[in-house]
């Protein structure tokens, strides 16, 4: 008899804190539309193959560096031209953001996971061993991260799959810290001492008990963490270190078309133009996201 309104009192307790995010996120203007920026970028990645045209590998000899539809010489069969192989340039765009996409999630998923059980491990653990992991962190913070990733990727072999290892390594150290002090802030609080109390093992405290409460900052973490991905798994495959060609990343198109950008102009602009919209995109939605998820920066 007293589960049905415990369980009815759920629903509305998590609808009232999902409109109160909603209200604290679209105050601010900016993320708001990052927000949709990102919709419609996830939407394209998703349906890649339904949205573009034609295969993004596929070579129309006969059209080699096109302009595009408006501009003169250009073609509407080719609405952004082609490249200097003759390859439609919006088809390519469009499979680049599933790769773009890819490479996102793949690098947060492996540096959360990675930096946020360092980070579980190294507040609760004692201090010799906390010791050791936060000087390790620091060494490889030491490091520009993009030299660091083009180091590893040197090591590893070029290709997108090492070139996101790599990235996720980098990007680790910033979980682990932001982790660990939330951690540390969390577990002298009266709940975790009730838990310990009540016999709650040391996996129950670090997974069930604090992880919940760490997870705001963590969560805009990850928010930038994608953009920063995609920015620099663009950087690596401009090096010739990421993917590569015919791989339509926006980062390896660049590299592709640096002879060509006083002839073609398009053939840089536009892979240039994606990642500065996405990466701007998903900068303001973390803006946001930090806004409405940290108490501190809400406004009575």
């Amino acid at each position: 008899m007293t589960a049905e309104p415990d369980a009815q009192g759920a629903a509305p307790d998590r609808q009232g804190r999902l409109a109160e995010f909603w209200y604290y996120f679209r105050e601010n203007r900016g993320a708001v539309i990052g927000l949709y920026v990102f919709a419609v970028f996830v939407f394209v990645a998703l349906f890649a193959p339904l949205l573009a045209p034609y295969d993004p590998t596929e070579q129309f000899r006969q059209s080699t560096l096109l302009p595009p539809a408006w501009a003169e010489g250009g073609s509407w069969a080719f609405p952004l031209g082609t490249d200097p192989l003759g390859r439609d340039m919006l088809s390519r765009l469009i499979h680049g953001a599933r790769f773009s996409f890819f490479v996102g999630i793949v690098v947060v998923v492996v540096a959360a996971s990675g930096g946020i059980l360092l980070g579980l491990i190294a507040g609760f653990a004692p201090k010799w061993l906390d010791t050791l992991i936060m000087r390790l962190m620091d060494v490889i913070l030491a490091f520009p991260s993009l030299l660091l990733a083009l180091v590893l990727v040197a090591i590893l072999g070029p290709s997108l799959t090492n070139a996101m290892i790599a990235i996720a390594l980098v990007l680790q150290p910033h979980y682990v810290r932001l982790t660990r002090a939330s951690v540390l802030s969390e577990r002298t609080r009266d709940y975790v001492v009730a838990a310990r109390v009540a016999g709650a093992k040391l996996p129950r405290l670090m997974f069930v008990t604090v992880l919940p409460n760490c997870l705001a900052p963590i969560i805009v973490q990850a928010a930038l963490s994608f953009s920063t991905a995609i920015l620099d798994a663009a950087a690596l495959g401009f090096l010739g270190m990421g993917a590569q060609p015919p791989t339509p990343e926006w980062g390896t198109m660049l590299a592709e078309a640096r002879e060509f950008i006083l002839r073609a102009w398009w053939v840089v602009t536009f892979p240039g133009v994606a990642i500065l919209v996405t990466v701007l995109a998903i900068n303001l939605m973390g803006d946001g996201l930090r806004d409405a998820l940290d108490p501190k920066l809400k406004r009575s």
